[in-house]
């Protein structure tokens, strides 16, 4: 069975959970390019983990005005000449908005959002990671950015409802919902090779993957 549908495959989930592992296991997998939301470009995003409430605004705006050029050249190009896959949906950032700005600055980031984000096209594909929540905490200490120290489990469990809500919800491509709990895709070929058949096997609009211990 071909992949040749996926020409724009997106891989979600929340922070640890190894969503741009698996995005250039994917794309070097398929010959195709990477969109990256480059996180450590955000010169506010080491300062919101240590003051939240300060800096959330100018985190969250700076990623919306990066994603927002990143899609924009992408949509300008040869779009997906070599099929794409990223590491993040532009339409997620409504969700850290929600979870991180108080009522005056999300209303205010509505705005910005309404008049910035362009009319991306829907993915091929939505790849949603999930893992348990000391599993995320694990990821993220392991991989050791300095910043990320600061993070809580609170926090994180925060955030992973927050990714299950939006995805309970969403409808605009299909989406393959992945349990990582017993799944590494960077390090486990044979886990990798098992994601690329249920891709492939892929026939409704919602499937779940989950492997036993």
């Amino acid at each position: 069975m071909s992949l040749e549908r996926y020409r724009y495959i997106v891989v979600e989930g929340p922070i640890g959970v190894g969503k741009t592992s698996l995005t250039h296991k994917l794309a070097e997998h398929l010959g195709a390019d990477t969109l990256l939301e480059n996180a450590g470009d955000n010169p506010f995003l080491p300062r919101f983990y240590q003051e939240p409430r300060r800096y959330a605004l100018p985190t969250q705006l700076h990623f919306l005005f990066d994603r927002a050029r990143q899609l924009r050249e992408l949509a300008q190009g040869d779009l997906f000449r070599a099929g794409t896959v990223s590491d993040f949906l532009i339409d997620k950032d409504m969700l850290f908005a929600r979870l991180n700005l108080d009522d005056d600055e999300f209303e205010l980031y509505q705005k910005v959002y309404a008049d910035l984000a362009p009319q991306a096209p829907a993915p091929d594909l939505v790849i949603y990671l999930q893992a348990p929540i000391d599993a995320l905490l694990a990821r993220v200490n392991r991989r050791g950015i300095d910043y990320e120290r600061s993070m809580d489990a609170g926090y994180l469990e925060r955030l992973a409802n927050s990714y299950s809500e939006f995805f309970h919800r969403y409808d605009a491509a299909p989406l393959l919902m992945v349990n990582t709990a017993n799944l590494n895709f960077a390090q486990r070929d044979a886990d990798f090779e098992l994601l690329i058949e249920r891709m492939q096997k892929m026939r409704g609009p919602r499937e779940f993957f989950n492997r036993a211990a």
